[in-house]
């Protein structure tokens, strides 16, 4: 083979390296599960954010009835995305990102206040592991759904919302099954792919230790933010600078 031919082909090699490079670095869409008791319109502020700075947000509005229809409604969100995508989770939602992120098309994940279970582990074995400063969830009648207190929901949820935002939260939280809370995670993401998570240091609802423990365990990018669980409410500005950078290093 003579040098000229090797050449050539380094050459293309190169251009097709650089090529896939620069397509990798063009992370624009992002998708985002919302938690437990608080639905996807409350990363309105956020949303606005990355769509102002050139991306594409899509919500998945996630049933919370089993950990599987959750992963499945986020897989379908998924399938409408052109190109990769990072995937951001909330509270509950770390639990569906954490299982959907497997997926070749996502580049990165983003835990917000988020649960970051490792395999075998349930939202409710993590949160007993280092309980949170709030203990007022409530079972529904049926026994099968759960409920945060709407008389604690400001304290323990939104304490730096103003009052009549995180009033209306209380009054339109979605109730999350139990089977959600108790379903085991899968082989998890962030074990092949990289992460990105917010620490809420004022957080009552997860307790920040525990967020810090699991993100040391990934090996997460860690930012900490003095703020509540509703941290992608409360801190729009924060939370859209933390997901951006996300997808800029998430193409490297």
């Amino acid at each position: 083979m003579n040098t000229r031919f090797l050449s050539t082909i380094a050459l293309g090699l190169a251009a097709s390296t650089m090529t896939l490079a620069a397509h990798a670095a063009e992370i624009k869409n992002i998708v985002i599960v919302h938690g437990a008791l608080a639905d996807g319109s409350g990363w309105r502020k956020t949303s606005e954010i990355l769509e102002k700075d050139g991306f594409k947000v899509s919500i998945v509005q996630e049933p919370i009835t089993s950990l599987a229809d959750d992963v499945a409604a986020a897989n379908r969100v998924l399938d409408l995305q052109d190109g990769p995508s990072l995937l951001v989770g909330h509270s509950y939602g770390g639990m569906v990102i954490t299982e959907a992120g497997n997926r070749p098309d996502v580049a990165g994940l983003v835990y917000v206040a988020a649960f970051q279970p490792d395999k075998g582990e349930s939202l409710i074995s993590l949160a007993s592991s280092k309980p949170a400063g709030g203990m007022n969830i409530r079972e529904t009648k049926d026994g099968q759904y759960l409920y945060l207190d709407p008389a604690a929901f400001a304290a323990d949820f939104a304490a730096d919302l103003p009052k009549e935002e995180a009033d209306f939260l209380a009054r339109s939280q979605v109730f999350a099954s139990k089977a959600a809370f108790t379903a085991k995670a899968g082989d998890p993401a962030w074990r092949k792919k990289k992460s990105w998570v917010v620490v809420a240091s004022d957080d009552r609802s997860i307790n920040p230790a525990l967020e810090r423990d699991m993100a040391k365990r990934a090996g997460s990018d860690v930012t900490e933010i003095k703020a509540s669980h509703a941290v992608f409410a409360s801190q729009p500005e924060k939370v859209a600078a933390v997901i951006e950078k996300a997808a800029k290093d998430a193409g490297k």
